[in-house]
């Protein structure tokens, strides 16, 4: 079975950062997209980043550049979300996913989800 297990959320006051991580098993992630996801409350889930599999092509939400940097190890099957200068509204749950391709990542169209971790950020 495949499992992605992220880690690493909790609450932060805004301008503070955050480190998200996602474990992966169950197969070869090193080879495929990953990405990130988040969802507050009564909204959709929307797209936060997504990192090819040997990261030379990385793209990011428009509300998030400049203050996320998502990164992967593969030897260690985990991929990152390094969140600085957050802000109220990146209060959400953050999941991390993972696709056949980089353009399936980052339109939501994957295969595997994580449970998702709570990210709180209080003004």
């Amino acid at each position: 079975q495949v499992h992605l297990v992220e880690s690493g959320g909790g609450l932060v006051q805004a301008g503070g950062s955050l480190r998200l991580s996602c474990a992966a098993s169950g197969r070869t992630f090193s080879t495929y997209p990953m990405g990130w996801f988040r969802q507050a409350p009564g909204k959709e889930r929307e797209f936060v980043a997504a990192i090819n599999w040997n990261g030379g092509t990385i793209d990011y939400a428009d509300s998030v550049k400049g203050r996320f940097t998502i990164s992967r190890i593969n030897a260690r099957n985990t991929i990152f979300l390094q969140m600085n200068s957050l802000k109220p509204e990146d209060t959400a749950v953050y999941y991390c996913t993972s696709g056949s391709t980089h353009d399936r990542v980052v339109a939501g169209h994957n295969d595997y989800w994580g449970q998702g971790t709570q990210v709180t950020v209080s003004s």
